[in-house]
């Protein structure tokens, strides 16, 4: 089954490492994705720009875009892993290794996904 771990965390903490401290929290993200990894077990791991950079496209009475995120939370969605592990408590694992540093990783079993095919610049 798929399984998208979703780190949260305080944007201002986060944005206030230093390069290395940011570096060090990379270092051992990638070494528990690497497990994984060289299980198959890993799908697309994204790590999300600031909040300040967020657009919303919200419904209601009319369709708004609004500049930024706008969510009242304390934590903020920071990225994401998608793992396809057999069992909630593989997947539960893989989360508690990633979370080394204080905040959360939220589980979520997937229900679909297309992979599509992404073309850069580069690749024209």
């Amino acid at each position: 089954m798929l399984y998208a771990v979703i780190c949260y965390n305080s944007e201002s903490v986060v944005g206030a490492w230093s390069k290395e401290k940011d570096d060090a929290v990379m270092a051992h993200h990638q070494g528990v994705l690497a497990k994984f990894a060289a299980k198959g077990k890993l799908g697309p791991v994204a790590r999300l720009m600031p909040t300040t950079t967020a657009t919303t496209v919200r419904t209601g009475r009319e369709m708004v875009v609004l500049d930024g995120p706008f969510a009242e939370t304390k934590e903020q969605m920071l990225g994401f892993y998608l793992f396809d592990c057999d069992t909630l408590d593989e997947v539960i694992a893989a989360a508690r290794e990633l979370v080394h540093e204080p905040g959360c990783m939220e589980i979520r079993p997937v229900q679909f996904f297309d992979p599509g095919v992404l073309k850069t610049a580069a690749a024209k």
